[in-house]
């Protein structure tokens, strides 16, 4: 068998300082792999860094935003194996041979999940953890980190995907609900990613928050639709059905409430339906 290129897919924005200690080492520990640096129209000194090395570098004219740099890189890769990693120093160079050894068992996808403590705050580790449930009542399967970005994947099938990602922030989740979707193989391994000690966070908590919940109803609407919209319906149903039989009992008649839930309850339900069928459509190319 031929051995598969690795290609090594860095978003980086403004990370110069952090890349001045993880590049060196990249290229030391995976001389005869791809490394390509995605600059996402950085302002500072990241393409002087990259020249000192024997990386590739794919820059944006203006910031577009994590999703959009990890398409860059993947259009850019020419290996048979992508890894994706943060730019900013959290994720450990020293494992992604654990990734890749997981990843040899048959895997499509291997994803690094933060264990306690490897979170950037409080308010991330607890949404994250929300992410992570739902996803896992989703799939059916153990979803141990939903939105850590820290991951090997067979390029082809990934590519398949390519579309369908964002350009901010909410990659990982994409991904890894369509790899579910799609039936493909996901595997989990433990790492600990280090607080960041050089420049800060582009996620803001209040800007991202809104996006963050809108994570939740992709998540839904990714993987299957009606499971999401189901639980919504019977709620509105037993609600209106409960207040019928309420104001039946009290006032001997059916009012415009008990209609108007039981109506949407209904509604809801067939737009579970329809978006099911979209849902097929778009994963109908994954074979």
């Amino acid at each position: 068998m031929k051995q598969e290129l690795l290609s090594l897919i860095l978003p980086a924005r403004n990370e110069v300082e952090s890349l001045r200690c993880l590049i060196p080492t990249l290229v030391a520990t995976f001389p005869d792999s791809e490394i390509i640096i995605v600059n996402d129209g950085s302002d500072d000194d990241t393409l002087a860094l990259c020249a000192q090395f024997p990386v590739r570098v794919v820059s944006h004219p203006y910031p577009k935003g994590n999703g959009a740099a990890v398409k860059s890189g993947t259009r850019a890769a020419r290996g048979d194996v992508l890894i994706f990693m943060d730019a900013d120093g959290q994720h450990q160079p020293e494992d992604i041979p654990r990734l890749l050894e997981k990843f040899a068992e048959g895997y499509d996808m291997v994803v690094g999940a933060r264990q306690a403590g490897s979170q950037a705050g409080a308010h991330r580790a607890v949404a994250n953890d929300v992410f992570s449930r739902l996803a896992t009542w989703m799939v059916g399967r153990q979803v141990e980190d939903l939105t850590s970005g820290f991951r090997v994947v067979k390029a082809d099938k990934f590519r398949k995907f390519l579309y369908l990602l964002p350009n901010g922030f909410s990659y990982p989740t994409t991904i890894t609900m369509s790899f579910f979707r799609a039936g493909f193989s996901v595997a989990y391994l433990p790492i600990h990613t280090p607080r960041r000690t050089t420049g800060k966070s582009h996620i803001q908590p209040t800007r991202d928050g809104l996006r963050f919940l809108l994570i939740i109803f992709k998540i839904g609407t990714l993987y299957s639709p009606l499971k999401l919209f189901l639980p919504i319906s019977l709620a509105f149903f037993f609600s209106g059905l409960g207040y019928y039989l309420f104001t039946f009992v009290t006032e001997h008649r059916f009012t415009n409430m008990s209609a108007l839930l039981l109506t949407s309850s209904m509604l809801i339900f067939l737009i579970g339906l329809i978006s099911e069928q979209i849902t097929m459509l778009i994963y109908k190319d994954s074979d």
